[in-house]
């Protein structure tokens, strides 16, 4: 049977020199992975988890118990099978006191976790506002929800206000990027306002505090995703959203554990309701198989690990001033997070420029369009704790 189709798209992906490929790390200076805090590149929850006398009945780290056997590398079944069990339950707590809400609910991933929740909580009738510039998964849950969706310019309040004005009057809502349900009729319903408090391709936070202020204003349920906030925003790490004091204006929270907490899941915080409407209604966790233990134990380890990391995120700091400090011959971002981006406009041009960096050592990956829009193709280059001066300073001079 012909595979002809495949062939065709890729060709077009490698004519507009876009074509991915996986490569394996080579030892090279890492300026390109999500490992904000260095707690996976060191194995701190490996140390962590050594220190504990093995699985001794009695013996628990701080907030969940560690089970009296070598924790289980299968959960067996989905949350509503066989897949629950008291670590998970004890860390959801665990992992809800941290973050100040009543109540949290773990999913396999970040992205298992907004497509989970977009695609369930918003009906038909209802609208759903994110911001331009959300991640994939936040785009691909809205797209398997029954709602109206429309983005608004990113970070842009007065857009956002608009919107937000338009779906309470009930106006017409056929313009922009929407996704109207044939035979739809305009209606309001309710609101939800998404948007992440720290964006991935950028490096620049969400005016949270205006946002929420409009969202009380309309009366929409706001939505932030704070995947690439946790860890390194806030005292503890807590994130943008109680670094600010929002966490009461907030419906729905996004934690994911791939960046800076340096293991794999995500939860989702809010009322208690909304953990019981998830678990009913969520098919991104009722149909899929629960995390292992030795998945839920490295998070439960990670988040005690967090309140300690100060002088890790204090590198950070230091790091992002030198970094926006220099002088560099391409356009940079303006970012206040380990996220700095160099525009070099062009898939062909940012391509050969990150082949130069990884000639000279240094891991920097491309950004391409489709990935961010034409002509804002850019080198994403990741500040972590782990990285020195003298590698910034090569780093720095490449550029």
């Amino acid at each position: 049977m012909s595979e002809d189709f495949l062939h065709k798209k890729l060709n077009e992906r490698k004519e507009q020199h876009a074509f991915r490929q996986l490569r394996l790390p080579d030892g090279k200076t890492d300026f390109c992975s999500n490992d904000y805090l260095g707690i996976a590149t060191n194995g701190l929850i490996e140390k962590s988890l050594s220190a504990i006398s093995p699985y001794s009945p009695g013996t628990q780290p701080q907030a969940a118990q560690v089970p009296d056997r070598p924790p289980r590398h299968g959960s067996g079944g989905s949350r509503l099978l066989a897949g629950n069990y008291s670590l998970i339950e004890e860390t959801e707590r665990q992992l809800a006191a941290f973050h100040n809400a009543a109540a949290g609910l773990i999913f396999n991933s970040g992205y298992d976790a907004n497509l989970g929740l977009l695609s369930s909580v918003p009906q038909r009738g209802d609208t759903i506002l994110y911001d331009y510039l959300s991640h994939a998964s936040i785009r691909d849950g809205i797209r398997l929800s029954f709602a109206r969706s429309f983005s608004f310019l990113h970070n842009d309040l007065a857009d956002l206000g608009k919107r937000l004005q338009a779906a309470v009057s009930s106006g017409d809502q056929t313009t922009g990027d929407s996704q109207t349900i044939a035979g739809d009729q305009p209606h309001a319903g309710n609101i939800f306002v998404v948007t992440e408090s720290v964006f991935s391709m950028d490096g620049d936070q969400a005016p949270l505090q205006a946002i929420a202020a409009l969202c009380a204003q309309y009366g929409a349920h706001l939505i932030v995703d704070e995947a690439h906030a946790t860890g390194v925003i806030g005292k503890k790490g807590e994130g943008l959203v109680q670094d600010l004091g929002l966490e009461k204006e907030c419906f729905a929270r996004i934690h994911t554990f791939g960046k800076a907490v340096g293991c794999h899941g995500a939860v989702i915080l809010g009322s208690q309701q909304l953990r019981d409407y998830l678990i009913n209604f969520s098919r991104a966790l009722i149909y899929t198989t629960a995390l292992p233990e030795s998945s839920v134990l490295a998070i439960s380890k990670a988040y005690e690990l967090l309140p300690q990391m100060d002088k890790e995120r204090s590198r950070l700091l230091q790091l992002i001033a030198r970094f926006q400090q220099a002088s560099l011959h391409f356009e940079r971002l303006n970012s206040a997070t380990p996220i700095q981006g160099v525009i070099v406009p062009g898939n062909e041009a940012v391509r050969a420029l990150a082949a130069r960096l990884q000639a000279a050592g240094l891991d920097v990956r491309p950004i391409l369009y489709p990935t961010v829009p034409k002509g804002s193709e850019r080198l994403r280059i990741v500040l972590h704790a782990f990285n020195t001066i003298e590698e910034m300073d090569a780093l720095i001079s490449e550029l």
